[in-house]
This record gives structure tokens, C-alpha cells and sequence, in this order.
């Protein structure tokens, strides 16, 4: 059984919603969830699925926010969950998921996936001390001092980013962490790295993207805290949905899609030193040897595959057909077996 959660939105709100799909401002709902009422807040959220039929939804409750995924172009609806359980495996902190089956008003939207907001509420439950908190929104955050496609510089290194906590002063500290990143060669630079950033925190993010071949996880969809105690910079994955043999777009890309080093300008500057490399070399083997293989992720992609299967069926909100739906635990295993076979040849030439 999956759970059913009912939000309620009174028709001049909903009017107030529908006007604008593309508006930052929330409007007011209930939400009914197990027999409880509670008083939220709701806008849609997302990038260019906002115009699908099957929209997502930013909600507030009780001071929390959560994320209310359609996950229409991923066709077989787990990829999200997948990638963050994955993440978990290899010690990088990433959010819970649950999928539920979605009411608005009454009539039925289909299934959905909630996902974990990274914010105070996240680092609390994980007892993390974080004193800053940003968001990459955009391919500018791609930790260089020009956009990777108008080859411009940048009139600010705060560009791509996103604020969330933490007090004004911080950004500038992360502006200048980009600055120096690309200011500073050779010792000056591995020096300066290791005193600003928790290279084994970042490398297996990196690890984590390279496996489930998140070609925009590099230079976006990720957050970026500072750690108070050790005032190292970290990172948490976000928005996996197009991954695992297949882009944002649900479109089969390919198992090679996406280089061993990932792609932007911190693993440029660290790949230069070469303990970095090796330690990365570990890392990644580490990880294909234990956790990115069949006998461990199998189980995790037919349970949580399996757990909505029954309520797909009757989910006619879907851009994908149900056999498309059936068949992507072979597909996704099938990436893996690929997948497992090019990063063990790259790590010949690392």
C-alpha cells in the first residue's frame, strides 16, 4: 500500500495558482493526510514541467516544506528514489522519498513521489551543523569564471546560486571560493582546497553523479552547504530524475553519456593533483565493487518498482504507456551491467 494524501484547495485560490504556472507565490490549501487536516501553503515548483499536464508541487506544512514530484518524463518513476538511496549507500547525505498517490479536490492526480526538502529541517534530523546553505538552479554554477555555453565571463561567481541559508555575508565567501579555485595553480591551490573543501564529501558526490549518469549533476541540481565545525564546503545531490540510461527528458541516452570525471571546473582543478586522483580511483572502485553492482541494487529497483506497479496501472495522467512501465527495471538493470563495464575500462586511463 502506498499512502493517499489529499490536498484541498478552495476555487479562488486555485484560480490564483492556475494564472500564473510559472509564479514563486503560494497559495492556500488543506492538506488531508491519514485523517489529519492541516493548513498549508502551495505553489507548483519545477523547471520546464510546469506546462505538463501532470504538474509538481512545493508545499508548507507546520513550518517543513516538501516536494510533491510528478516525475512525468522519468517513465519508470523510481529514478529519483533510486539515486538518493544509492547516494545514501556510498555515504553521501541525500533526501528520503516516499511515493504516495496524490488527491487535489477530490480527483484522483496519480502516483507521486515526495521528496525531502534539503533545508534547516534536513540537517537537523541528520544532526549536521551547517552555517550556509545554496542552491545550483542553473548550468552557471558550473564552478568557473565563464557560462559553459555563451563563453562569457560571468559578471558575478554568485551566479547559478541560490541563497537558502545562512547569513548575507556567506555569499560572498562562496563567491570567493570560486574566485580562488581559479585564481590559485599548483601547491597554493591544493592548500587552499583542503582548507575550504571536503574533497572525500565532494569526490563521492562526483562518484555518485558518474555512476548513475546524471549529465546535468555536475553544474547544477546539487546544494552546497558549509560545514560550521570544519568550515568545509559540501555537497548534496538533487533532482535525479534523469538518470540511469535515460536524460531529463525520459529519452534513452546511452550507458557512456557521461565522462569519468564529470564535468565542470572544481574536478578539473582537483583532478591536477594526483592523490586526488588516486584517492578518487578508490573511491570509485570501492563503490563498484560493493554497491553499484546487481546483487545490491536489484532488490531496491524491483521493491520500489513492484510498491507502485499496481497503482501505475491505473495512473492515466502518465506521459508513458504501462508497458513502458514494466519494462524499465530490465532497462535500468541493463545500464548497470554497461554502466559497470565503461567505468571499469575509464579507471584503466585514471
Amino acid at each position: 500500500m502506498i499512502p493517499i494524501r489529499h490536498i484541498v484547495i478552495q476555487e479562488q485560490q486555485l484560480k490564483k495558482l492556475n494564472a500564473d504556472v510559472w509564479s514563486t507565490h503560494f497559495v492556500n490549501g488543506v492538506l488531508i493526510d491519514k485523517g489529519n487536516r492541516d493548513a498549508i501553503k502551495v505553489r507548483y515548483r519545477g523547471g520546464h514541467t510546469r506546462e505538463y499536464a501532470k504538474k509538481s508541487y512545493e508545499i508548507v506544512s507546520g513550518g517543513k516544506t516538501y516536494h510533491l514530484n510528478a516525475d512525468y518524463d522519468d517513465p519508470s518513476m523510481i529514478r529519483n528514489a533510486l539515486s538518493f538511496r544509492f547516494f545514501q549507500l556510498i555515504g553521501v547525505p541525500s533526501p528520503q522519498t516516499e511515493h504516495f498517490q496524490l488527491k487535489l479536490n477530490g480527483e484522483t492526480k496519480g502516483v507521486y513521489l515526495e521528496i525531502e526538502s534539503v533545508d534547516k529541517n534536513f540537517f537537523r534530523q541528520r544532526q549536521i551543523s551547517a552555517q550556509s546553505l545554496f542552491y545550483a538552479v542553473d548550468d552557471d554554477a558550473n564552478f568557473e569564471l565563464f557560462h559553459p555555453e555563451k563563453n562569457k565571463r560571468k559578471t558575478s561567481m554568485f551566479k547559478g546560486y541560490e541563497q537558502i541559508m545562512g547569513v548575507s555575508n556567506e555569499k560572498i565567501e562562496l563567491s570567493a571560493f570560486i574566485s580562488q579555485i581559479n585564481k590559485l595553480t599548483s601547491k597554493p591551490l591544493f592548500t587552499y582546497l583542503q582548507s575550504n573543501l571536503d574533497v572525500d564529501n565532494y569526490l563521492r558526490w562526483l562518484a555518485g553523479a558518474v555512476f548513475t549518469g546524471n549529465f546535468d549533476g555536475f553544474d547544477q541540481n546539487y546544494a552546497i552547504y558549509r560545514h560550521k565545525p570544519t568550515k568545509l564546503y559540501r555537497i548534496i545531490p538533487w533532482d535525479y530524475e534523469g538518470t540511469w540510461g535515460r536524460n531529463c527528458y525520459g529519452k534513452a541516452c546511452g550507458s557512456d553519456l557521461v565522462r569519468i570525471k564529470g564535468y565542470n571546473g572544481l574536478t578539473n582543478k582537483l583532478m591536477e593533483f594526483p592523490s586526488v586522483r588516486l584517492r578518487y580511483k578508490q573511491i570509485l572502485t570501492s563503490i563498484l565493487q560493493t554497491t553499484f553492482t546487481l546483487n545490491q541494487l536489484s532488490p531496491i529497483i524491483e521493491h520500489l518498482h513492484g510498491t507502485i506497479a499496481p497503482y501505475m496501472l491505473k495512473d492515466h495522467n502518465r506521459k508513458w504507456s504501462y508497458s513502458k512501465f514494466k519494462g524499465e527495471p530490465e532497462f535500468i538493470q541493463n545500464y548497470v551491467k554497461e554502466r559497470r563495464t565503461i567505468i571499469s575500462k575509464e579507471l584503466e586511463k585514471l
